[in-house]
């Protein structure tokens, strides 16, 4: 069914303007794939999908043509600059405040930067946790992230 429904969402966003993880469920519900959000969310992430901007300076969804230029550290750098509000800590845990709708792609980056102190993420639309490990390691992670944002 996964590989189904990737197929499907694949197809809507070449042939649709997606803005959103619901815009998306709803599309899939649409070609009668029953889904939840969070279903969605797991989706985009697996698929890389990255969001470009449209003609009219909203931004969609998109499969990555690189998959080198994901990873990048100078996409890592834009994005933050470009999506990343405000990035705060308590304990183990880094929240990272984005404009609305870009925290699933600020926290792919990060998931797919692989740093070692980084042990997940989980995003909403427009705050991210970082869970970080260990605990000594929550200083560190802020500055490098704080570098991408200054």
């Amino acid at each position: 069914m996964k590989s189904l429904r990737h197929e499907k969402i694949k197809s809507i966003i070449e042939n649709s303007i997606i803005e959103t993880q619901e815009e998306l469920a709803e599309a899939l519900r649409n070609h009668h794939i029953d889904v939840t959000q969070a279903t969605v969310s797991r989706d985009i992430k697996e698929m890389m999908l990255i969001k470009i901007p449209t003609d009219d300076g909203r931004y969609r969804y998109a499969c990555p043509s690189d998959k080198k230029f994901f990873f990048s550290k100078n996409r890592m750098e834009r994005i933050f600059h470009d999506s990343v509000i405000n990035i705060d800590c308590s304990e183990n845990i880094i929240v990272v405040k984005t404009l609305p709708g870009a925290a699933n792609a600020v926290a792919s980056t990060l998931d797919y930067a692989k740093w070692p102190e980084i042990i997940g993420t989980v995003a909403g639309d427009d705050n991210i946790l970082v869970i970080i490990k260990p605990l000594s390691a929550v200083e560190k992670v802020m500055k490098k992230l704080e570098k991408f944002i200054s």
